[in-house]
């Protein structure tokens, strides 16, 4: 029996916005039609033949703008090209962070609950009265189904 090598990104979306509390309203389909246009139009029909067999969008928080993806082993660098060259997503123009490339889901998971961690801790850094945000905190319950939402995550 074979095994399928994969590679898992952790992409974090930076909103390119006058509005700083603009929110990205996306999903899952609508990343995975922009990398698909992305690939398209930076590699060709080829490219586009190489990575979309293994081309999978498995997480998306709005919340934080981070998403995995899943991508074969043989055709990653193809795909991180296509993912940095990404300029916008549903008519929003974001900047692709790519945070960590990893063979495994595992460590996928344990980087991007990390970054989720560093991201809310940012979030509270910018509040407005950052000495009382753990009394009415809107963001512990946020982590804890965000870690769990991670942790169920399969191949």
């Amino acid at each position: 029996m074979v095994r399928f090598k994969n590679r898992w990104f952790l992409v974090e979306f930076i909103t390119v916005s006058t509005e700083s509390s603009q929110q990205l309203s996306l999903d899952n389909k609508q990343i995975y039609s922009a990398l698909r246009q992305s690939v398209i139009s930076n590699f060709g029909d080829t490219g586009w033949g190489a990575v979309g067999t293994s081309l999978t969008v498995k997480y998306f928080s709005p919340t934080t703008n981070i998403c995995i993806i899943r991508v074969a082993r043989d055709e990653h660098k193809l795909a991180w090209g296509a993912i940095t060259l990404l300029t916008s997503v549903n008519g929003v123009r974001i900047i692709p962070h790519v945070v960590h490339v990893s063979g495994t889901i595992k460590h996928t998971q344990l980087a991007a609950i990390k970054h989720n961690r560093e991201v809310i801790s940012r979030f509270r850094a910018r509040a407005k009265n950052p000495a009382a945000y753990h009394a009415q905190d809107s963001y512990e319950p946020y982590l804890a189904q965000s870690t769990r939402e991670i942790e169920v995550l399969q191949e």
